[in-house]
């Protein structure tokens, strides 16, 4: 007898391409817990699609000491900062399959991908909203 196959979903691949109407949805909720929930802590959101992907980052403001640069360092202070106030903190690629649930993925600086991620009730699958305050809460330190 053969074995019978059995379809597993992954939340690790596959999704649909995010309509438009859902694109501007998203950026209207994350924003609002942005600025409920994190003000003070980014400069600015870029939340950005592409087919069944969402991602969201967040500039900053450097934290530097009152010594930097060191005698020895490239570039300036002014030019260090504006450089680093230019550069995204990646916190999350969300996967869309439809019905509001998104897949969620954190952005490993370790390894410099995306990793499927749980949500903070162990589940695969939630909204974008709470994939951003789990991410920001990692990322966007006081």
């Amino acid at each position: 007898m053969t074995a019978r196959r059995q379809w597993v979903f992954n939340q690790d691949s596959g999704g649909k391409v995010i309509p438009e109407k859902v694109k501007q949805a998203v950026q209207k909720r994350v924003n609002y817990v942005a600025e409920k929930d994190f003000k003070g802590r980014y400069n600015r959101l870029e939340i950005r699609f592409r087919g069944q992907f969402c991602y969201i980052d967040a500039y900053t403001e450097p934290q530097i000491t009152e010594n930097w640069p060191p005698p020895d360092w490239s570039e300036t202070k002014e030019e260090y900062l504006e450089r680093m106030r230019n550069t995204p903190v990646h916190l999350c690629r969300l996967r869309y399959f439809g019905d509001d649930r998104w897949g969620f993925a954190f952005y490993a600086y370790s390894s410099e991908k995306y990793e499927l991620s749980m949500y903070s009730d162990g589940q695969f699958s939630g909204t974008p909203e709470e994939a951003f305050v789990t991410s920001a809460m990692l990322y966007l330190n006081d």
